[in-house]
């Protein structure tokens, strides 16, 4: 439970989990080992998939469907809904009334199917939180300590530059969706931005294809969130850095009036294999240079971040906190400025051409 500040796992909550793709075996289930936190029950659409992800994680019960495990489940279970944004609602429908549900992000694929979904939540009055997980990064959990602790003072600066190749092609899903960089990669950025600096007043985006993956929507982002004239918070990406990787980068700043942290993040550098993190540091001391220091800090983004998600809702589930950091209420609002950012694509910027009569 590194960099974590309860211990729920003593709690033995049991976990079902609906879908056993390529995130539940890679960071869902590898978090709950981590963590400690019991898994109990799994479905998926392919039986055999769930079958073999239970074999591999000593998962007692498999399902035949969700119907079947929702007809089973105990008073205080949790359910991990890990499916893709479309599969949401339907399965939300048939949760039972005041359910512990954690909800795969995104919170559906626009912000009118994120205000059905938490429609349904309020009226089924379930305990639903989503999965934006890289607020509860191990290195993401150091900075807010340091900022709880007034070492870095007053965030006035939040810029995320990711210049890296990924392989697209490795979820065929995507091919066909009509929203992609923003709306299933820079959202994290986004939650992370207003997680740190609360809800923008407004948002300004570009999001573009590329020549050698023509197939997909989009692959490279510059957004950038408005906090008015003393804050800036830019969020810059490109997908398609096919150059090796000596050039690529991912990395995470946060600039306060006291302080600041460089987090250069690996798991995007060389995907899947990912790189190692690094965390730097720096505190403003009066008449003294400043002197930027390292940090090792225990664990990742994946899956170590998926431990943070899920405990949210269990200590909610177990009365510790009154509700999860990651509520479907709060998550709204992230959903908000995704969907700000594509208007903003859409709408375009000034033509400098119309201001003057050429």
């Amino acid at each position: 439970m590194t960099n974590h500040q309860r211990d729920i796992a003593s709690a033995q909550l049991p976990i079902y989990i609906i879908g056993a793709g390529g995130i539940v075996n890679t960071a869902h289930l590898p978090a709950y080992m981590l963590g400690g936190f019991y898994v109990r029950g799994i479905c998926d659409i392919d039986p055999d998939k769930a079958q073999a992800t239970a074999e591999r994680f000593a998962i007692k019960e498999v399902f035949a469907s969700p119907e079947e495990l929702l007809k089973q489940l105990p008073a205080n279970a949790i359910i991990d809904i890990a499916v893709p944004g479309p599969a949401l609602i339907p399965l939300l429908e048939q949760m039972p009334d005041g359910s512990a549900v954690l909800l795969q992000k995104p919170m559906g694929e626009d912000l009118d199917a994120a205000k059905k979904i938490l429609s349904i939540c309020k009226e089924k009055k379930l305990n639903a939180a989503v999965n934006f997980q890289l607020r509860y990064a191990p290195y993401i959990l150091e900075m807010k300590r340091m900022m709880a602790e007034g070492s870095l003072g007053e965030i006035n600066d939040i810029e995320v530059n990711v210049n890296v190749y990924t392989p697209w092609h490795l979820w065929d899903f995507l091919m066909a969706s009509p929203r992609v960089e923003i709306l299933y990669h820079s959202i994290h950025y986004i939650d992370l931005v207003r997680h740190i600096l609360g809800n923008p007043k407004s948002v300004y985006a570009k999001s573009t294809k590329h020549p050698s993956m023509p197939a997909l929507a989009s692959v490279r982002s510059n957004i950038i969130m408005d906090y008015g004239d003393m804050t800036r918070a830019n969020i810059l990406t490109n997908h398609c850095h096919n150059y090796g990787t000596p050039k690529q980068q991912s990395y995470i700043k946060f600039e306060g009036t006291k302080g600041a942290v460089l987090i250069n993040f690996g798991a995007l550098i060389n995907y899947p294999r990912g790189e190692a993190d690094n965390f730097e540091y720096v505190f403003l001391e009066e008449g003294k240079e400043p002197q930027w220091q390292e940090k090792k800090i225990e664990g990742s983004w994946f899956p170590h971040a998926f431990i943070g998600s899920m405990e949210q809702l269990m200590l909610s589930v177990a009365g510790i906190i009154e509700k999860p950091d990651n509520t479907v209420e709060d998550c709204i609002h992230t959903m908000a400025c995704m969907e700000a950012a594509y208007v903003s694509c859409e709408k375009g910027g000034v033509k400098p051409d119309e201001l003057f009569n050429f």
